[in-house]
């Protein structure tokens, strides 16, 4: 696949030497010295998705649909809610009320702390899942791209989609590519978790304020059930937004990608 030439893919065929007539000559010495006829884009598109990538759609199918707020945004929602409360309940069940209470805002045990970091680590660990877990299936033909939402035109949604990267000087697969690569995932889904902060953190707050109990310095909290029941909900509601919405833009940059025959395709 030519524009999938990142950490994420194997390339259908060996890359071509600096020199093609002279590899070609290395290669069958019997071989005529007439060049072999290039394919066209248009051809190269079409034999990409022959290789397992779909046609890119021209509006929303059922399945697309289906894919990105059923599969993963429902999907997302009971995973996400599932493992924050088992955190949780390894994390708060076993504390002792005494000497480590469970409060809102001061340590050892912060609830607000515990809201802020799950926002910034989800945020991080579900980009990265979708990441592979969408390419996978677009390679593998599961889903069809998205190939009506058109190319921003903005200078920061273009870098944040991929679009005008330069070009590459690091050798494909190696260990600065993957470097590279993820450098370019992490800073993304940052700010993903950035965006979303003010709207999961803020009414966590709020939650978390109303069933509390207040004593004088702080919001206190019972080591069962009011940490792992909210940690549960946070989770959820978090998975539910993000989701969607990262499962989208592999969808549309996918989509892009075929449109113009790319090379390379999400490494910046």
């Amino acid at each position: 696949m030519p524009w999938a030439i990142n950490p994420l893919f194997r390339s259908t065929a060996d890359p071509p030497a600096d020199d093609v007539e002279a590899a070609a000559d290395v290669d069958d010495p019997s071989s005529s010295s007439s060049p072999t006829p290039q394919p066209s884009p248009r051809q190269e598109i079409i034999k990409s998705i022959d290789d397992g990538f779909k046609k890119p759609t021209d509006k929303f199918t059922a399945h697309q649909i289906f894919y990105i707020f059923i599969l993963d945004g429902i999907g997302a929602m009971i995973l996400s809610g599932g493992i924050n409360f088992a955190i949780a309940y390894a994390m708060y069940a076993t504390q002792d009320e005494a000497s480590r209470p469970i409060r809102l805002f001061l340590f050892p045990n912060t609830l607000a702390g515990d809201a802020a970091v799950t926002v910034i680590i989800q945020c991080l660990i579900t980009w990265h899942i979708e990441l592979f877990l969408v390419n996978r299936d677009l390679r593998k033909g599961g889903v069809h791209p998205i190939g009506f939402i058109p190319e921003p035109k903005g200078r920061f949604l273009r870098w944040f989609m991929f679009l005008d990267r330069p070009e590459q000087t690091h050798e494909v697969r190696s260990i600065v590519h993957w470097l590279s690569f993820f450098r370019s995932q992490i800073l993304r889904s940052l700010l993903i978790a950035v965006a979303v902060f003010p709207f999961v953190w803020g009414p966590s707050i709020g939650f978390l304020v109303l069933s509390g109990k207040w004593e004088g310095d702080d919001w206190y909290y019972g080591k069962v059930w009011a940490p792992q029941v909210f940690k549960l909900i946070q989770g959820g509601v978090l998975g539910l937004l993000t989701t969607p919405p990262m499962v989208i833009f592999w969808l549309v940059r996918c989509g892009w990608a075929l449109k113009n025959n790319e090379e390379r395709y999400g490494e910046r």
